[in-house]
Order: structure tokens, then sequence, then C-alpha cells
């Protein structure tokens, strides 16, 4: 990575996200010795240092992350929960500021990954060039100044209070005919490389040259994605272990405890019960939709209600498969998107609001998990990988991790005998 450098921008942009910062760090104190007045609190302004064209900067550590801990001998595992939103971007719906104010109500943090194109505007679209796509190619279109500036609003308000910026790639190119799946390596290098580009050149592609910076080093941020439609991972991972990623989240999977591949954590979303019907659904609202209303986003109105429940409902029947189960993470994707009538975001809050304030629950990031995962002992991954879905400790939990071998079977050499 490139060492960052100074330069100079508008003074007021500096000062905005100065001042954004400086509630961050308060602290009160007193004169020692003879009693007196306490002194007014003191707010300690952070040194912004920016980088490159100024779209970015170092402002410190992240506000608001918790310090993971490893579980102790015969603790039960907390039920994380990772809410995700692929393509973030703040539109008319205003649905990702609104999603903040629904975090923050609810004790939660979120993953949002972002798509690069969302960052540059459509007249400098030919800087996009997509792996075997012609220049200026996307499938999700590009952005307009305000669509812009709006974005990096939300995108510094939620780093700020502890949510995570992934990426979401650029072009959303799925299927034959160029699609991800069909990437290799190198490739998947280059549609990185350009994602990363536009959120650290934003200002100077829209010339919003005194616009506040995002309070973040992307090159440090960046530590996991998710694919369009789900496809290419293979590559992908292979790209990604090569450039420090630490997870990926782009594949199907049982509710287990997750492992590695390559080194990253296999972070996939999950099969959950779909109510009303004898196959499990994936946790994300697009695969919702398709399986009510087909490829339309817009159904029957009469049916709205009852297919928000259907997900919602779902989506709570594997939560507390978990809960009371393995304690398996549950992980669960999203769009910023008013499908059937926006049904799915109604789902997607009242989950939250059902979940996210239960004793043991902590509505993570997939930092924030992955960080987790890194500071306990492999053997207790191990042993929790070794649940089945839905599968609580027979002889519960503290037993279970205690870290002691397990008692030997009734009737074996060994076993305790009757009235002991």
């Amino acid at each position: 990575m490139d060492a960052p450098h100074r330069i100079a921008v508008g003074a007021v942009a500096v000062a905005a996200l100065a001042a954004s910062l400086a509630g961050c760090a308060t602290g009160t104190g007193s004169d020692q010795g003879a009693p007196g007045p306490q002194k007014a609190p003191v707010h300690k302004k952070k040194v912004v240092r920016l980088i490159g064209d100024g779209s970015t900067a170092y402002t410190g550590a992240q506000p608001h992350l918790p310090t993971p801990q490893r579980l102790k001998p015969g603790q039960k595992p907390p039920q994380f929960v990772v809410f995700s939103w692929d393509g973030a971007g703040e539109d008319s719906q205003k649905l990702f500021s609104h999603f903040r104010e629904v975090s923050k109500a609810n004790h939660a943090t979120m993953t949002y990954f972002l798509s690069g194109v969302y960052m540059l505007p459509a007249e400098k679209a030919d800087l996009y060039q997509p792996p075997q796509h012609s220049p200026g190619s996307s499938d999700i279109g590009f952005n307009d100044e305000q669509g812009i500036a709006d974005t990096v609003k939300q995108l510094r308000l939620a780093w700020l209070e502890g949510n995570e910026i992934g990426t979401h790639f650029n072009g959303h190119f799925c299927g034959s005919n160029g699609g991800v799946g069909e990437w290799s390596v190198g490739e998947w290098m280059d549609e990185i490389a350009q994602a990363k580009q536009f959120v650290k050149t934003w200002k100077t592609n829209t010339g919003m040259k005194d616009a506040a910076p995002l309070p973040f080093d992307y090159d440090e941020e960046l530590v996991g994605a998710r694919t369009p439609c789900l496809e290419g991972q293979k590559n992908f991972v292979r790209a990604a272990s090569r450039l420090g990623f630490r997870y990926d989240t782009s594949g199907v999977d049982d509710q287990v405890w997750p492992g590695r591949k390559l080194g990253l954590w296999d972070l996939s979303m999950q099969l959950v019960p779909f109510p009303g019907h004898t196959f499990e659904q994936l946790t994300m609202d697009y695969n919702f939709m398709v399986n009510q209303s087909g490829t339309r986003t817009q159904g029957d109105p009469g049916k709205y209600r009852y297919w928000g429940d259907q997900m919602r409902d779902g989506l709570l029947r594997g939560f507390y498969r978990a809960y009371d189960g393995n304690r398996a993470p549950l992980i669960i994707g999203n769009h910023f998107e008013s499908w059937n009538g926006g049904t799915y975001m109604r789902a997607v809050e009242e989950v939250v609001e059902n979940v996210c304030n239960k004793p043991d629950v902590r509505c993570v990031s997939f930092r924030q998990l992955a960080d987790w995962l890194d500071a306990q002992d492999p053997k207790t991954l191990a042993k929790l990988r070794s649940l089945e879905v839905g599968e609580a400790p027979k002889q519960g939990w503290q037993d279970f991790l205690s870290g002691r071998p397990a008692p030997a079977p009734k009737g074996v050499p060994g076993a305790p005998t009757a009235g002991r």
C-alpha cells in the first residue's frame, strides 16, 4: 500500500470531520488537593490526516468497536447475528439512513457492502474498465453528484457508529458472457483495485473538493465482500487471500459454525426454514422474493404482507434454532430495495427489533464476528463445528466446553459405577 501524504483541502471539510470525531473522546477532572468546582468536559479533537486527494483520511481507531474476548472454559457462546446490505448506497428511498437509525435503536451494528460505481458519476463512467466488458459498462449503472454526496454522508456516519464498510465490487455482472463467475484470479484482483480506487478518488471524480472525507483508510477498512449473485466465489477467494482479506460471504451454508477457506473465514449466508414449504430458504430478501413473486419485483399487492411475514418468520425460526441449539452465527443478507411494496424491509426491521435486544445476542458486523473468531481457541471452535444444525450439547454447555476430557460412557473401563 502506498504511504498516504498530506494535501491541502478546504478547511471547512477538515473542521467538519474533526467536529464529528470530537465527541468520541471526552474527559472530566478537577484540581487535586483542595476541593473546587469540577472542570467542564474536555473535548479532544482528533487529528485528521488526509489520504491521496482527501477522499479518505486517517482518523484513528474506529469508535464503538467491542474488544473480543476468548470464551472461558465452560462458557456458553454468545448468539451472533450479522445483518448485511449488498450494493449499499443512499438514494431517494433513504433506506441506508433509515437502517442506521434502526441499528442504533437496537444496539446493533451492520455491514454495508458498497458498490464502487455508486461513487463514480455517470459522466466519468469510462474510468471503469470491467473485466471482459467494454469501458463504462455496468449492469447497475452509475451515480450522480447528489447521490454520491448522500452516500458519502451515510458511509461516514455509519463507520463512526461502529458499522463496517465492505465491497460489492462494481458493475454487478452475473451469468454467462463475461459474468463474474467466469473471471480469473487476476481479473478479480483488477476489479477489487478499481472498487478501492473509486472510493479513494470520489472527490476528484465529482469535483467536491471541499467536502469532508470518509474517516477511514479504505485499504485497511476493506477486509471482506460478497460477490454479485453469489457467483465467482472460487477465484474471488483466491484473489482475496492474496490481498489480505479476512472473510468471504458469497456462499450458501447450513446453520453451523464457520471455518476457513484459504485463510478467509467462510461467513456464508445460510438456509433457514421457509414457512409453508418443505424446503429451506437462503437468508436473503432477493431469494424470498423469487420464491414468492418470481422475477416480478412488484407482484400481487394483496400478498405483500403475507410475503413479508413469511420472510420475517423464516428468519426468526432460523434464529431460535441457533439460539436454543448450537449457537451458530446467523448470517443475513439484504438489498436497499422496495421490492413487493417494501415488505422485506419491514420484515428485516422486525427481525432486528425482535432479536438484537435479547440476552446473549450480539448483532454485529462481519468484521466484529471475524475479530471474535480470531480470538478463540482453535480447539474450542473445532468443538463448536462438531455440532449439527440446531443441536445443543447433550451434556450442557458447561461440560461441552469445559476443556476437560469427556467422561467415559457407562459400562466401559474407567466409567463411573452406580452409586458413586
